[in-house]
């Protein structure tokens, strides 16, 4: 449990495991992609593995947001949704 508390750790870990996923996508060769495997006791491929991780990612990325707005903090990129649209431009006078 200290990873629990200690910030500097958990990010790194994140980073960690980001990394080394990433690398096994990159790493993987065309011919292998199709190899049959076993992921939670479901017959899969190496290719049908990754795809279910990343979007496993999507669900963990949704849960955040939704934690993080429960707790009123808003995800930098849609602090400006929630702003009266900008007048537009005028059009430059020939």
């Amino acid at each position: 449990m200290a990873l629990a508390a200690d910030k500097p750790k958990i990010i790194q870990a994140l980073k960690d495991s980001f990394a080394y996923f990433r690398n096994a996508v990159i790493s993987l060769k065309e011919e292998d992609a199709d190899k049959p495997q076993k992921m939670f006791n479901r017959q899969t491929t190496l290719r049908g593995s990754f795809i279910a991780i990343t979007g496993h990612f999507g669900e963990h990325l949704g849960q955040s947001i939704a934690y993080a707005r429960v707790n009123g903090v808003v995800p930098p990129w849609t602090e400006g949704f929630n702003q009266p649209p900008q007048k537009p431009a005028e059009k430059p006078k020939p």
